[in-house]
């Protein structure tokens, strides 16, 4: 059965404090119906200062799932590492990861936006070496023993639970990336389907000795929208989709490489494109996707429409899927 991923970054342009409480709390509600219904995952991100009111805090909103759920994952794809303090981070992840019972993965990536590093006064070209900082702190911070950081002795408590630690993957479109995780023994998360990557990340865990593995997105893995008529569906909220493709692409450089780029200006581009779909319930379960990316709340769609959505998908698409 495909892994099944419900994601929510809460984007909703122009939305008073209100309106904006009120959608967090059905992104609550969502994910305790998914988790009910058998949905893998809740993937959540992190970007900061964006006018659309873009998730900043998803550690927050993961721990509000935990308490919301019993079984579902929560996936932060991605951290933007450099711009947190690793003891604090640390101690945050160590949390939540006792408050799940080992729910919480963490993909650590190292944005960008300078625009967010400027926010919170981090210097954008010492992100590479504030990123190596933060991993390599992580990773000691979780055994719990005192160790030697920034020229002084310290200690992290809590220990979490999931042993040797939480799930933590370097993410990243780079060879950097791909060597930052070889060199530390992590797993690597490459924003795109990247085979080449995913292979000089394997030459790198070689040469260096250590242990890896790689959780790359699939050559298709569109974000998807379920509907009993597409046609209606698009002329309704495919500007939506649209707001949430034109920030993606206002945001990334050449360089960067995103299974969920979009080269398109207007919302008959973007349906061809295929990046963003919305299908009815049959064609998702014919579709043959290795992973099931539902957005039920894109680029501040109507909750209503968010809910008939994941209905249609935990009701018809899952259950044909798991027969």
């Amino acid at each position: 059965m495909p892994v099944s991923v419900v994601r929510f970054n809460l984007v909703a342009p122009g939305a008073s404090p209100a309106a904006l409480g009120a959608r967090y709390r059905a992104a609550l509600e969502m994910a305790a119906y998914a988790d009910e219904r058998g949905v893998t995952t809740v993937q959540t991100e992190e970007h900061h200062g964006a006018e659309d009111n873009w998730l900043p805090s998803p550690f927050v909103f993961a721990g509000a799932v935990f308490g919301a759920t019993r079984r579902i994952a929560v996936t932060v794809s991605a951290v933007i590492g450099p711009l947190h303090d690793p003891l604090r981070l640390a101690e945050e992840i160590a949390v939540l990861d006792l408050l799940s019972g080992g729910r919480l993965v963490t993909v650590a990536g190292i944005g960008y936006r300078p625009e967010e590093y400027a926010l919170f006064g981090v210097d954008f070209k010492r992100r590479g070496r504030l990123q190596d900082e933060l991993l390599e702190t992580l990773i000691r911070a979780w055994t719990g023993e005192e160790f030697t950081y920034r020229g002084r002795t310290v200690r992290v408590t809590p220990r979490p639970v999931t042993a040797p630690h939480p799930l933590l993957l370097v993410g990243g479109s780079s060879k950097a990336a791909a060597r930052r995780a070889a060199r530390l023994g992590l797993p690597f998360f490459p924003s795109a389907h990247l085979p080449e990557l995913e292979a000089y990340y394997k030459e790198k865990l070689t040469e260096y000795g250590t242990e890896g593995w790689t959780m790359m997105p699939a050559a298709e893995t569109p974000l998807l929208h379920i509907a009993e008529d597409p046609d209606r569906a698009w002329a309704r909220y495919g500007e939506h989709f649209l707001h949430e493709a034109r920030t993606y692409a206002s945001w990334q450089s050449g360089d960067v490489r995103s299974a969920v780029r979009s080269a398109a200006t207007t919302v008959e581009d973007l349906r061809a494109e295929g990046v963003y779909r919305i299908l009815t319930p049959q064609e998702c379960v014919s579709a043959g996707l290795d992973n099931l990316v539902l957005h039920p709340l894109a680029g501040g769609m109507p909750v209503a429409e968010g809910w008939r959505s994941l209905r249609l998908f935990a009701e018809q698409v899952l259950p044909a899927l798991g027969d």
